[in-house]
């Protein structure tokens, strides 16, 4: 099983970025995804979700508006596309796999870092 993601780097306020996740090893279309953050000295926290079969989204408050995730379950592949990006987004960016059914699995991607800054 693997969730990579990657896509982030160095980008001034205002800009977009646009992050993927490429799964391999399960089967893609039985997860929901999710997009998760961490900052210094924070804790990790959901950014982004979405249902198995891209019907439903949810953004935390902080985002809505301004991103958005999309799936393309042909690829195995979720997407963040991240506009309008403020300083306080900086943080690493992390993908999540959770099956919507019995047995609950759940995998993690290794983060990509997002810094904003000018």
């Amino acid at each position: 099983v693997q969730l990579v993601e990657s896509g982030g780097g160095l980008v001034q306020p205002g800009g977009s970025l646009r992050l993927s996740c490429a799964a391999s090893g399960f089967t893609f279309s039985s997860y929901d995804m999710s997009w998760y953050r961490q900052a210094p000295g924070k804790e990790r926290e959901l950014v982004a979700i979405i249902t198995d079969d891209g019907g439903s989204t949810n953004y935390a408050d902080s985002v809505r508006g301004r991103f958005t995730i999309s799936r393309d379950n042909a690829k195995g592949t979720v997407y963040l596309q991240m506009n309008s990006l403020k300083p306080e987004d900086t943080a690493v960016y992390y993908c999540y796999a959770a099956r919507t059914r019995w047995p609950k699995l759940a995998y993690w991607g290794q983060g990509t870092q997002v810094t904003v800054s000018s």
